[in-house]
């Protein structure tokens, strides 16, 4: 034999009569492909779909007239822009090559549905603005009813409608914030689509927009601008480079569209792709584990046969090539059919998320190069990867090993592995302390966390040799010798034990690591507003990110004119620069905030900040080398710069935010003026109830916000995280299926091995019924150990991620344990693997005694 062809030979001869051994292996590698690629399709569909969309609402539109500079707050990517005068669309209209210009007038406007429930606001932004009559410049297009004519009546998107249930001629209410009784007139389409995705928008007339929407008439947030005939848009925005006021630009109409466009690819797709990606390696890092285990067990099966091919001339560079080439056929095979499954996934996610209430714009699978090649070459690279240890063990295969017994495996009590292992654990802890504790870095921290994850898979079968004997131990008196017999059998190969129980360990780890780190945001928002909230009630919008139209600031006041009410205060939001950085302003009545909320240690005054002061945090103040009496400059969006003195520095932010100024300093400088949170304190001898009624009262008449204790206030800031997890659940849900087909497999093979044993047993008087329940209990401790494997790693991990958090952050993380989840957790993982036995248990019982005895 001087050539591999023999051997491929024979590869695909065994392939084909041995194909069940590989099935496992062929479904954990297709579905991993399906997951991966189903991801990139549906990345690059929403991407185009998005671009679609863009493009034909603004197909019309050959430039668009901004203010230069923008001010972006950390943490945020899109910043807030100057206004523009409005009446700056008429001198553009007189430009040589200019057919139309109008002044585009947009804000926050959040509409409230036929329930009295807002519509939106849980992320993506709900818009407000003026109905722009000429429609090449519009983005939205009527599609049924009119435009607007008079004060109060409204054109709102289809999408946003039939959230709130909302037709043509019904009344309802516009936060604007400041609730607005608004009228529909009629509904609109964005780009061929009833929405932008989630975001809402509401069309007014143009007054109707500058009374609600800017602080003073004659603002603009652009000018849209059509080009005449024969007029080009790069052409067109030269053309009005000389008729711009300083600090004002034009950008083509092509460009703004890509902004947008960007704006959503850039962060929402991006996010939303990465966070898909993540749980595909994951998905395939289980399947590595899987598929090793697999061909170990064949090359253990084929130690005969192998060692008959090294005696009849084969080299160990051909039994390898064989073994790879088997691995290679299976790899090829299952990734090309998880591409067909991954454009299936993403064709169906397509149909799912409209359901759910995301509803992306509609467009045809876009099936990229990339999208396709990527996941095939990570499909064929996995899974030759994993089974390239076992070819070349194969590979070393001794001719003289045709006359021996099966070996016996020692991996349990290896010394060098427990050396090897115990050090990497040691390396792991080491490392995540000093980066979580000593010397913050995330970096470190990550490295520990990795270095864990390996001194586990390195410790695996040494650990597992003691771990069954002592999760097994109650077998031997609950279920007798079954019991016995199946902890022996899982004592039997540690390697295999722990290598099957490896996959279930990081799909279950991963699930713990989310559940630690999600119990600790709830344990750290619960400790933030028990420390820091004073209040009795909080009012506020149920929305998070950049959704919602926030509170009428006349909230408060209204509220503190209640003789229930002792003290009422809202925190505003404003934007500034402050020395030349971005940064987020709380915009209050410093007096009241010192009543309702816990400020630490103050160094001056609150009380006389006025209208050209300002507080800042400590922390703050020391990276920016502020004290008391030290000044700062602000430059504001409408383009003016003031000078503040520091008049206070106080200890804590997690609420109130890192720069304090007052309304009076804030209002000749703000644009669309909102609060995000309302605190309310009763009088003494208020009851809640009654408190609570009052507040209640009044703010239904300011849109009807949300009105909660400080309880509920916790547990509403919390509720995005239960969603977080429960996607997570569902997305992990992938890995750990592929977890329980690699132990169902390996118990497959496992009891092929041992065929003639079974056999015996049978012969012995073992009932089908005990011979069942042995599998199923191998199964159980083979998961159990997976289970109790994973939780600890997850544990470690999840305390490693909240502490490198609070190291990288301002704000301090509480570490949470869940007990009921954890539990929950376990038994999922123990009952899982109880069932992955079920397939194996029903074949090994069916066996035929006497061939079975008669087996080689």
């Amino acid at each position: 034999m001087t050539s591999l062809a023999p051997a491929a030979r024979l590869s695909l001869t065994s392939l084909r009569g041995h194909k069940r051994r590989f099935a496992g292996t062929f479904v954990a590698v297709l579905l991993g492909v399906a997951f991966l690629a189903g991801t990139l399709v549906m990345g690059d569909t929403l991407r185009a779909s998005f671009d679609t969309m863009f493009g034909n609402a603004t197909r019309g539109t050959d430039a668009v007239v901004r203010a230069e500079n923008t001010i972006t707050t950390p943490g945020e990517s899109q910043g807030v822009r100057q206004a523009v005068d409005s009446g700056l669309a008429e001198r553009i209209a007189r430009v040589p090559g200019v057919a139309a210009a109008e002044p585009s007038i947009e804000g926050a406007g959040q509409l409230v549905g036929k329930d009295g429930d807002p519509v939106g606001g849980q992320g993506p932004p709900t818009l407000a603005g003026n109905w722009i009559d000429d429609t090449a410049l519009n983005p939205y297009r009527l599609a049924e009813g009119r435009a607007p004519a008079k004060s109060g009546e409204v054109v709102v998107n289809r999408g946003a409608a039939e959230s709130g249930d909302l037709k043509i001629g019904d009344t309802t209410t516009l936060r604007t914030p400041d609730p607005v009784e608004v009228t529909v007139v009629g509904l609109a389409t964005f780009g061929g689509e009833d929405g932008m995705a989630q975001t809402t928008f509401t069309g007014m007339t143009r007054a109707d927009a500058e009374k609600y929407l800017t602080p003073k008439p004659g603002q603009a947030s652009s000018i849209q601008v059509r080009a005449g005939p024969g007029t080009g848009q790069a052409e067109l925005v030269d053309a009005l480079a000389p008729v711009l006021p300083r600090g004002v630009e034009a950008i083509t109409g092509q460009a703004a569209a890509a902004e947008n466009s960007e704006m959503i690819s850039g962060q929402f797709l991006t996010l939303f792709t990465t966070f898909l990606l993540v749980f595909s390696g994951v998905a395939l890092l289980v399947a590595t584990f899987s598929i090793h285990n697999t061909f170990a067990i064949v090359v253990a099966q084929r130690t005969r046969e192998n060692a008959l091919l090294r005696a009849l001339g084969a080299s160990r560079r051909q039994v390898t090539g064989a073994t790879l080439l088997e691995a290679g056929a299976v790899a090829v095979v299952a990734s090309l059919a998880g591409l067909a499954g991954g454009i299936a996934i993403a064709a169906g996610l397509q149909a799912l998320f409209p359901a759910i209430g995301f509803p992306f714009p509609e467009g045809d699978l876009v099936i990229s190069g990339t999208s396709m090649l990527l996941p095939l070459a990570v499909g064929v690279v996995v899974c030759a990867a994993s089974a390239l240890l076992p070819a070349v063990r194969a590979g070393r295969t001794a001719p003289l090993a045709a006359l021996r017994e099966t070996a016996v495996d020692h991996s349990g009590a290896s010394r060098a592995r427990a050396v090897a292992g115990t050090a990497l654990g040691l390396s792991a802890v080491g490392l995540a302390l000093f980066g979580v504790l000593a010397d913050p870095s995330v970096w470190l921290a990550g490295t520990g966390a990795v270095l864990a994850l390996v001194s586990f898979v390195v410790l695996g079968p040494v650990a597992a040799s003691r771990a069954v004997r002592v999760i097994g131990g109650p077998l031997d008196r609950l279920r007798g010798v079954t019991g016995g017999l199946a902890r022996r059998n899982a004592l039997r190969s540690p390697k295999r034990t722990a290598a099957t129980a490896s996959a279930l360990m990081i799909g279950v780890a991963v699930v713990s690591l989310f559940t630690v780190f999600g119990a600790s945001l709830k344990a750290t928002m619960d400790q933030t507003v028990s420390r820091s909230f004073a209040g009795d009630i909080a009012v506020s919008t149920p929305s998070f990110g950049a959704g919602g139209s926030g509170l009428s600031p006349r909230l408060a006041p209204a509220l503190a004119e209640r003789p229930e009410v002792a003290t009422a205060v809202g925190l505003g939001r404003g934007v500034a620069e402050v020395n030349g950085e971005g940064r987020a302003l709380t915009v209050t009545d410093p007096r009241a905030l010192a009543r309702s909320f816990d400020l630490g240690d103050v160094q001056g005054t609150l009380t006389g900040l006025g209208d050209d002061g300002i507080a800042v945090t400590r922390t703050e103040a020391d990276k920016r080398h502020l004290k008391v009496g030290d000044r700062a400059e602000l430059a504001f969006t409408d383009g003016k710069k003031d000078t503040f003195t520091v008049r206070a520095v106080y200890g804590r932010s997690e609420l109130v935010g890192d720069y304090v100024v007052t309304r009076e300093a804030w209002t000749p400088h703000r644009a669309q003026d909102s609060d995000t949170l309302v605190s309310v304190t009763f009088e003494d001898g208020v009851s809640s109830a009654e408190g609570e009624a009052a507040v209640s009262a009044v703010a239904k008449d300011y849109g009807n916000p949300e009105v909660q204790t400080r309880d509920e206030y916790a547990q509403a800031s919390a509720g995005g995280i239960d969603m977080m997890l429960t996607l997570v659940y569902a997305l992990l849900a992938l890995a750990v299926l592929i977890a329980l087909l690699g132990i169902a497999n390996t118990l497959t093979l496992a009891l092929h091995e041992r065929t003639r044993e079974l056999g015996l047993l049978r012969a012995v008087g073992q009932t089908r019924a005990q011979l069942r329940a042995m599998v199923r209990w191998e199964s159980v401790l083979v998961a159990a150990f997976g289970t109790a494997g994973g939780l600890a790693l997850g544990g470690f991990l999840g305390w490693v991620l909240v502490k490198a958090s609070d190291g990288a952050s301002d704000s301090t993380f509480a570490f949470a344990l869940p007990p009921l989840p954890l539990t929950v957790v376990a038994l999922v993982g123990v009952v899982a693997g109880a069932l992955a036995g079920l397939r194996p248990a029903r074949r090994a019982a069916r066996l035929d005694v006497l061939r079975a005895i008669a087996t080689e």
